[in-house]
């Protein structure tokens, strides 16, 4: 590793932390980023999963008080994301490094997608709410979901997009948190903020577990890997301290831009 490659992955951990904690898409930075490097496509992502943890870790942290009553939800989603998780992981190191590399510049594209679906998805969950009723508080104080279901109003079909979503955030981490956001709003009826509470948790076990199985087969770069953890964790509190100042719509502008770029030419080169 030189001294320029250290400086590079450092401010890549570091804008990714704080493109997570505002608008999602961090991996979109830390990957390319590692790319730079001449590190393999395999090992980079690998590599930007295992370093940019600590984000996931972080959010879960701060949204503990909108957690509290949602254990029952956790209890019947948990298993089937961390399920995903082991899934895509395994799916992952069975991919030939060769087959990967072909495979990112549409992952990346992919991801893309899903960032700039964000906010119309987001109207999308509002809409429904609002057909509702405007009940805002299901799975709060009896576990009662918004459009009154009993127990902690979690589905199958629930379970299921959780675990394709696990699958695919351990297989190639960007894009996951919008993924589950999608999942769980349209699919579950809460208030925006406990919605998301969920999320950001899933993702953390969905990440640790694909981590977990990443760190037995040691295909981590761990210079690479130690500088993101750093830096990520550091942007991740910088970006909550500016996510009301910054507009998100921007930031998710140019992530999306740079990710394009990326797959553009990721598919030149190969």
């Amino acid at each position: 590793m030189t001294p320029a490659d250290a400086l590079l992955t450092a401010g890549a951990g570091l804008l990714a932390g704080a493109v997570n904690a505002i608008a999602g898409g961090g991996t979109l930075i830390a990957f390319p980023a590692l790319l730079t490097t001449g590190m393999p496509a395999l090992t980079a992502n690998i590599t930007s999963s295992v370093g940019l943890l600590t984000g996931y870790a972080g959010g879960a942290l701060g949204y503990r008080r909108e957690l509290a009553d949602q254990l029952d939800r956790l209890r019947a989603l948990g298993p089937p994301a961390m399920l995903g998780g082991i899934v895509g992981a395994v799916v992952l190191l069975a991919t030939p490094s060769d087959s990967f590399r072909a495979l990112v510049p549409y992952l990346v594209l992919v991801s893309c997608l899903l960032l700039a679906a964000q906010t119309r998805l987001a109207a999308l969950v509002a809409r429904r709410r609002a057909a509702d009723g405007g009940s805002g508080n299901g799975g709060s104080g009896n576990g009662r979901s918004g459009n009154g279901e009993s127990g902690n109003g979690v589905t199958w079909p629930t379970r299921i997009g959780i675990f394709v979503a696990g699958v695919y955030g351990s297989y190639f981490g960007a894009g996951l948190g919008v993924l589950l956001l999608g999942v769980l709003g349209i699919l579950l009826v809460d208030d925006l903020q406990r919605t998301n509470a969920l999320k950001t948790l899933l993702a953390f076990g969905v990440n640790a577990l694909g981590v977990a199985v990443f760190l037995v087969t040691a295909k981590v770069a761990w210079g690479y890997a130690g500088i993101l953890v750093v830096a990520s964790l550091l942007g991740g509190l910088l970006g909550a301290r500016i996510a009301r100042r910054l507009s998100p719509a921007l930031l998710r502008t140019a992530v999306i831009t740079l990710g394009v770029t990326v797959a553009i030419v990721l598919i030149v080169r190969n």
